[in-house]
């Protein structure tokens, strides 16, 4: 199977603008992620829409595609990117460009879940453990995902799912084992074009999640399992935490 890696990466951002060319360890941010990503998939861009993005992944020695400034999100901004390069591409892996620490480990989920052909598109979700706290379990900033006997997403939310009925909310991670969802996605190319062009859904709309719209159009998604967390950069605080991350994970840099 041949595989196309593409981070989106824009330069304006709410929170954090500038975000992909803030520094860590010395290092732009999209720097880490583009080499974490190059090492496991020979075929890696990042997918931009600014000028400073591109000449500094360039700077590194790393491959950069130009991109429209109108995308509504990263998977837009990668169909975009993928009829740029051309190729016969089976699967292109997206990797947001906020996520320095992503894993070789990581990536190799998302491909295998490509081992069933029914997969059009594949994800990663993290089992919550009860050392993580009902906190983290009920923080509506980490969606939930719940799937199938055989690994397909039923659905994301914000909420906590599933409600364990009869048991106090206190021992529910004890009594289910809850996945949060990682952003990290695969789809097959046809897939990726066929979602590109989907408008917004009303699950989607209420949750604030796109993959819902996927969902609500039939796509087939495959949930793959991590035990590694993510370091994402949304803010300058994250930064913080990241770089301090690093100092105890030098081989990360």
């Amino acid at each position: 199977m041949k595989y196309l890696a593409l981070i989106p990466a824009r330069f304006a951002s709410t929170r954090f603008p500038g975000k992909p060319l803030a520094l860590l360890g010395g290092r732009p941010i999209i720097e880490h992620v583009y080499r974490h990503v190059a090492a496991c998939v020979a075929d890696t861009y990042v997918a931009t829409d600014d000028e400073r993005i591109y000449t500094a992944v360039e700077a590194f020695g790393g491959k950069a595609v130009m991109t429209s400034t109108a995308h509504r999100s990263g998977t837009d901004r990668c169909r975009e990117a993928m009829e740029h390069i051309g190729g016969a591409y089976d699967v292109v892996i997206n990797v947001q460009g906020d996520e320095p620490f992503v894993s070789g480990a990581q990536i190799t989920a998302l491909q295998t879940c490509f081992d069933d052909p029914q997969t059009e598109i594949a994800t990663l979700a993290q089992p919550f453990t009860p050392e993580m706290g009902l906190e983290a379990l009920t923080n509506p900033n980490s969606p939930k995902v719940v799937t199938d006997c055989r690994g397909f997403a039923l659905y994301f939310s914000r909420s906590v799912i599933p409600f364990v009925r009869g048991k106090a909310e206190a021992s529910w991670l004890t009594e289910h084992r809850y996945l949060k969802h990682i952003g990290l996605y695969a789809y097959r190319a046809d897939a990726l074009r066929r979602i590109a062009d989907l408008p917004e859904g009303q699950l989607e709309h209420a949750e604030s999640l796109e993959q819902l719209r996927w969902l609500e159009n039939g796509l087939r998604i495959r949930v793959g399992l991590t035990h590694l967390s993510t370091i994402g950069t949304d803010t300058p605080q994250d930064l913080e935490k990241a770089e301090a991350y690093l100092t105890t994970h030098p081989t990360l840099n």
